[in-house]
Order: structure tokens, then C-alpha cells, then sequence
């Protein structure tokens, strides 16, 4: 049989296999490099911003001005070990979760008043 007769049938010439083993270390190849580039795309920055939360909840004081992830704003009025107490206006004080707060919008606001 001609060459392209034997490539028309779906078949390839002898000698021409793709061996097994290179397949195969090949698809290790690209698993290893998707399972990096998930790591450092989705793992990584994940854990940051964890890390970056965890250091934010131990650093806020008494006196700092907040914003709660609820979008409200408010003065830390007292520190407990899982809770805040936060005033939001005049004689309003609300007792929400550490993990409530978003960010600090300024350190000890009642000093720098």
C-alpha cells in the first residue's frame, strides 16, 4: 500500500508510533505545571488575605474607627476575645463578630479628635 493510502485509512506507517511512556510523562508534565499555576493563582493570594485578616483583628484597639463589612461605620468602644463592641452614633453601641470588620479607616480616632 502507498504511504498516503495507509494515512487515509486512519492507520500510521510502521515505525511511526508515539511511544507510551513519553505520553505519559508528558500528561505528568502538565498536571505538575496546572497544579503550580493553581497554586500560585488561587492558593497563595487566598492565604495572604487570610493572614493579612488574622494580623488586622490582632492589631485593633480600643478607639479605632472601622468599617464593618455590613457597610457600617463605627468606634471600637471595647475589645472581648471573639466579639467587638462598636458605637455607631450617640449612646448606640452594637456588639458584632471580629470577622464583621472589613477595615480600619483610622487608628484611635478619639486621640486624634
Amino acid at each position: 500500500m502507498r504511504m498516503f493510502e495507509l494515512l487515509a485509512m486512519g492507520g500510521t506507517p510502521p515505525g511511526t508510533e508515539a511511544d507510551p511512556r513519553a505520553q505519559t510523562i508528558q500528561m505528568i508534565g502538565m498536571f505538575a505545571i496546572l497544579g503550580v499555576m493553581f497554586y500560585f493563582l488561587l492558593i497563595r493570594p487566598q492565604q495572604k488575605q487570610k493572614k493579612e485578616q488574622e494580623r488586622l483583628m490582632k492589631d485593633i484597639k480600643t478607639g479605632d474607627r472601622v468599617l464593618m463589612s455590613s457597610g457600617i461605620y463605627g468606634i471600637i468602644a471595647n475589645v472581648k476575645e471573639k466579639t467587638f463592641v462598636v458605637k455607631i452614633a450617640e449612646n448606640v453601641k452594637i456588639e458584632a463578630l471580629k470577622s464583621a470588620v472589613a477595615s480600619v479607616v483610622q487608628k484611635d480616632a478619639e486621640s486624634g479628635s
